[in-house]
C-alpha cells in the first residue's frame, strides 16, 4: 500500500481522481472498457467532483458499480447512497451502464443479482474510503476476511452509526439503519487497483491503525496493506497521528 499526503481535502479528491481516471483510460484503451466501483459518503465529495472534470474520460465505455447501501431506506431519503451516486455522479456523466444496490429489494436475491454482475469480469479500479471505526465499505469491525462472496448483508456496528449520524445524514440515531448490503473484503482486494480517500482527523485513528496496526479483521481496511496498487490519499488532519510522515504528492 502507498500512503500519499496531500495539501488538504481539495487537493486530495484532485490526486485521487487524477488517479482514478489514468486506471480508467487505461484500461478503456488497453480493453475497450473500464469497470469501476465507486463509493459514496464525505470522503468522496471532492473525489467525484474532479474525477468528473477530469478529462480524456470515454464515459460511455464505462460500466460502474456500486459499493455499499442500507437496507430499506427509499432512494428520495437524503442518504440514500443510490441517491448520492445518482445526482453527484451518474446523472453528470454518459456510463454504458450503471449497477446500483437496490436497498429495498429483497436482501439475498439482490447480493445474488448484483455478485453476478460484479464477478462477471475483472474490476479495473474500486474507488473507497475508511470509516472512522476503520471499516472497509460497510464492512465493519470485526469483518469477514474470507467470505469470497461479491456482496452480503452486513450489520452496522454503533461507531459506524454515529458516523452517519455525526455527518449529517439523518437527524437522530435511532433513524440510522442498522442493516446494509455491502462489497466484500475479498471482492474490493479482486480490483486491479484501489484508490482510497481519507480526509478529516475524524479518521486519523483509523488511518494510523489501518496503515501501521496488523492485518486484523478488527481493522478492516488494514486488508489495503496486502494489495500491491492501492493507495491511500490522506489530508494532514488525517496523518497527523502516523509515527511516519508519508510522502508528500
Amino acid at each position: 500500500m502507498n500512503v500519499l499526503l496531500c495539501r488538504d481535502a481539495k487537493d486530495l479528491g484532485r490526486r485521487a481522481a487524477a488517479d482514478a481516471a489514468s486506471h480508467i483510460c487505461r484500461a478503456v484503451e488497453r480493453r475497450g472498457h473500464a469497470r469501476v466501483v465507486f463509493a459514496t459518503g464525505a470522503s468522496q465529495f471532492e473525489v467525484l467532483m474532479a474525477l468528473i472534470a477530469a478529462e480524456g474520460i470515454d464515459w460511455s465505455k464505462v460500466v460502474g458499480f456500486h459499493l455499499d447501501e442500507y437496507l430499506d431506506l427509499p432512494i428520495t431519503h437524503p442518504a440514500s447512497f443510490r441517491r448520492y451516486l445518482k445526482e453527484r455522479l451518474v446523472d453528470r456523466v454518459r456510463f454504458q451502464a450503471f449497477h446500483y444496490i437496490d436497498g429495498e429489494a429483497e436482501p439475498q436475491g439482490e447480493c445474488r443479482r448484483v455478485s453476478g454482475l460484479v464477478a462477471a469480469n475483472p474490476i479495473d479500479v474500486a474507488l473507497t474510503g475508511i470509516g472512522e471505526n476503520g471499516h472497509l465499505a460497510f464492512n465493519d469491525p470485526p469483518a469477514d476476511f474470507e467470505t469470497e462472496r461479491p456482496y452480503l448483508v452486513v450489520a452496522l456496528d454503533e461507531a459506524c452509526r454515529r458516523q452517519q449520524l455525526g455527518e449529517g445524514w439523518f437527524s437522530t440515531f435511532d433513524k440510522v439503519p442498522r442493516l446494509a448490503i455491502s462489497m466484500s473484503i475479498c471482492q474490493i482486494m479482486k480490483a486491479e487497483a484501489i484508490v482510497c480517500s481519507v480526509p478529516d482527523r475524524r479518521k486519523a485513528e483509523a488511518v494510523r491503525a489501518a496503515i501501521e496496526g496488523p492485518v486484523t479483521p478488527h481493522t478492516p481496511a488494514s486488508a489495503l496493506q496486502r494489495h500491491p496498487r492501492a493507495t491511500l490519499y490522506v489530508d494532514p488532519p488525517a496523518a497527523e497521528r502516523l509515527s511516519h510522515r508519508p510522502e508528500d504528492v
